[in-house]
């Protein structure tokens, strides 16, 4: 029912900064919560930033907070992360996700998700 196609990842230096969007299909975006989530390699899958239906509501992992923005575009049905002052340990495969509950993104939960987009923080 909802697709999710995730964008901007690529190689930076650290201190650098990359935004990534994700591209959600179908006309009920504004409906979902969004978030972001990070899997490094060998290590389990982590939050990192959702935003509740009609962005009235963030929340960030401590690991990310004040350095990443989460935002969203509900006329373009798109979902946006900000990240600045990147950090070797920022590398990660990032997927975007959509929840119909805002509580439950930070908590690991999703409905749906992603194919991921690789980002890469060179020291």
């Amino acid at each position: 029912q909802v697709q999710l196609v995730e964008s901007g990842g690529g190689l930076v230096q650290a201190g650098g900064s990359l935004r990534l969007s994700c591209a959600a299909s179908g006309r009920t975006f504004s409906l979902y919560a969004m978030g972001w989530f990070r899997q490094a390699p060998g290590k389990e899958r982590e939050f990192v930033a959702a935003i509740s239906w009609l962005g009235n509501s963030e929340s960030y992992a401590d690991s990310v907070k004040g350095r990443f923005t989460i935002s969203r575009d509900d006329p373009k049905n798109t979902l946006y992360l900000q990240m600045n002052s990147l950090k070797p340990e920022d590398t990660a495969v990032y997927y975007c996700a959509a929840h119909r509950n805002f509580g439950a993104l930070p908590r690991g939960q999703s409905d749906y998700w992603g194919q991921g987009t690789q980002v890469t923080v060179s020291s």
